[in-house]
């Protein structure tokens, strides 16, 4: 088995609100990010544009919509996306929109996540949406679901990847966000977990936005964040 590079592991979250910020940002890391997330900000400002400009500097994409329509609307979107030259995109696991998603993205390399539970909901919000289940008994139902219908992952907290590996085994791709180095604090994530717990409980790839982007100096950030990430998924084996 092949060594895991930590860098390739590490999706810097691009939440900023203009093309022109997120550029600058850009410039300061590049050769030290791989992987990007642009979200419902950055693309509601920057829009499919700004995919093309972090493609063109050679980093990946991971474009966190979310999507949940009717069918027909998710596939014409999600064949959108993969045209875009897209790696990792999110769809709400619904089972309809899951099977659309998989529909569209046929032919491409485009692999799609389930968002499970997002992860500022605790069992306290569920109850209030109606859902009389604990948050991990729903992210590994909604992760089954997801396997089922076809597609490549899901995101989930820290806390859940361990009780997601016991239901659809090692190859299902987990992304997690929510994601905070010790000290850091929480922001609004309910559920957040360090690098070396994450990865020790089983997360493949890991979503880090604020602690960076908010840092003095976001490439010696990203640095002790790769380095902790590499220790751990050495650790794991």
């Amino acid at each position: 088995m092949s060594k895991i590079v930590a860098r390739d592991r590490l999706i810097f979250a691009l939440d900023v609100p203009s093309a022109a910020e997120a550029e600058r940002l850009l410039d300061r890391l590049q050769g030290h990010i791989s992987f990007v997330k642009v979200g419902l900000e950055l693309y509601t400002a920057a829009g499919p544009e700004m995919v093309k400009r972090v493609v063109e500097r050679e980093m990946r994409v991971f474009l966190d919509l979310k999507f949940l329509d009717i069918e027909e609307t998710v596939r014409r979107a999600t064949a959108r996306v993969a045209a875009m030259g897209v790696d990792f995109l999110t769809i709400h696991a619904n089972r309809k929109a899951l099977s659309a998603a998989v529909q569209g993205r046929e032919g491409s390399s485009l692999k799609l996540l389930a968002v499970t539970v997002l992860t500022n909901f605790d069992s306290h919000d569920l109850r209030e949406m109606g859902i009389q289940r604990t948050v991990q008994d729903l992210v590994t139902a909604r992760a089954l679901l997801a396997s089922e219908v076809g597609c490549d992952g899901v995101v989930a907290s820290g806390e859940e990847p361990a009780a997601i590996r016991q239901k659809v085994g090692p190859r299902f791709v987990i992304v997690t966000p929510g994601v905070r180095p010790a000290g850091k604090g929480v922001d609004d994530h309910a559920r957040a977990t360090t690098p070396t717990q994450t990865i020790a409980s089983g997360a493949d790839y890991l979503v880090i936005g604020r602690p960076i982007r908010d840092a003095a100096d976001p490439a010696a950030t990203v640095a002790e964040i790769v380095a902790e990430m590499q220790a751990a998924f050495d650790a794991r084996g």
